[in-house]
């Protein structure tokens, strides 16, 4: 994701078609990053609560 930082940031030739490209390739992977870390870890504990309660 670092790599895609300078070519958002430029000014030089082509640089529009660039950054059009950049932006949600950023987005993509700070999404799925925030999916991963987040979401998925807070919907299997949900599960793992209403499993234990369905057992019982």
């Amino acid at each position: 994701m670092a790599g895609l930082l300078p070519i958002l940031w430029s000014t030089g030739s082509g640089s529009e078609v660039m950054q059009r490209i950049a932006v949600p390739m950023i987005g993509g992977m700070v999404s799925s990053t925030v999916l991963t870390l987040v979401v998925i870890p807070a919907v299997y504990g949900l599960g793992e609560r209403l499993t234990a309660r369905v057992i019982r």
